[in-house]
């Protein structure tokens, strides 16, 4: 079957590595090579089963809990953050520590800090037990309650209507998050909301390709593990875009080809914790099945970076400095 069968792919832009996994995942590798194996990672360091298993091969040790890391060895906290309590347990548990929380979710926290310090009841839209919420939740406990959608809204109550604020998960779904909002904001008028967008940027432009595509895409394949947070809510978002079905995947190897059947146009895409040679994957399965025809869907350029985490910045430079003292002086101490 070639592509001129009529059958086509069409491929949203941007998906899969947003900055905080791309810096994450560099982080580990990096502490990997500065440091040697084993580097342990409080939980995946990102949502997606291939990154992890990967890592793994290279010497990275995943664990659920801080107490499990050995004393004496390095501990790096994932993109999804911690709370407080966590950088205490690896201090008592004499723990070098590395975090590599992407920066929007330290701004979440900062936020939570900021409005707990000024006395307000934060309501947090979130999923329950997700890391982010749990994360965000315990750097200001008495202060935080969680809102898991339209539905929890009925049972929130408050001190001071007056000083109420809403914060979120950044990896929501955006309509979703807005429409728990507007729910909130009828019943605390006087709401208020972050001084920025809490939902990534990402998040939001893996969204609004979805739903450009959605309408002409009978299936849409979502390449994502089934405990990314961003990636289950595209096959949420494809779905209420107008596409027929919406599934999920790891892996090519798991489409059925049942999902074909009547098919002429396949949206894919893929979550911001997925790195692109799973994607390439599924191109070529399609490819193998008449689909060979792909179509760009372009909602966004994305050109935004973030530098690794400090402490590996400072010894990344430490060593460089060490090099150029062993060469005489001669070169740059930059790292």
């Amino acid at each position: 079957m070639t592509a001129s069968s009529g059958r086509r792919v069409l491929l949203a832009a941007p998906r899969g590595y947003c900055a905080g996994v791309d810096r994450a995942v560099i982080a580990v590798e990096k502490a990997l090579e500065q440091y040697g194996a084993p580097i342990y990672v409080r939980h995946e360091i990102v949502h997606n089963k291939y990154v992890v298993q990967t890592l793994e091969k290279k010497g990275a040790i995943f664990v659920e809990r801080t107490e499990e890391v050995p004393p004496g060895n390095i501990v790096m906290f994932s993109a999804h953050g911690v709370a407080p309590v966590v950088h205490d347990e690896a201090r008592q548990g004499r723990l070098a520590t590395i975090d590599a929380t992407c920066p929007l979710v330290t701004k979440v926290h900062k936020e939570a800090v900021r409005y707990a310090n000024e006395d307000y009841d934060i309501l947090l839209i979130g999923h329950e037990g997700h890391e982010e919420v749990i994360g965000t939740s315990g750097e200001a406990p008495e202060h935080i309650q969680l809102v898991d959608g339209p539905e929890d809204v009925a049972k929130v109550t408050v001190r001071d209507e007056s000083k109420v604020v809403w914060l979120s998960q950044t990896t929501l779904s955006v309509d979703e998050t807005m429409e728990t909002v507007d729910a909130l904001k009828t019943k605390f008028p006087g709401l208020v909301s972050p001084p920025s967008d809490d939902i990534c940027y990402a998040t939001q432009n893996r969204q609004l390709a979805v739903k450009q595509m959605g309408a002409e895409a009978e299936l849409v394949i979502v390449v994502g593990s089934r405990n990314s947070s961003n990636s289950k809510r595209l096959v949420e978002v494809a779905k209420l875009a107008g596409s027929r079905e919406a599934y999920l995947v790891d892996f090519a190897s798991e489409i059925d080809e049942a999902w074909l059947e009547g098919v002429t146009t396949v949206g894919v895409t893929s979550g911001a914790s997925v790195p692109e040679v799973l994607v390439e994957e599924v191109l070529q399965w399609l490819a193998e099945r008449g689909y060979g025809d792909v179509e760009i869907v372009k909602a966004a350029e994305e050109s935004i970076t973030f530098s690794l985490p400090k402490e590996l910045r400072r010894d990344l430079r430490e060593e460089a400095a060490a090099l150029v003292a062993e060469r005489g002086g001669s070169g740059t101490s930059e790292a």
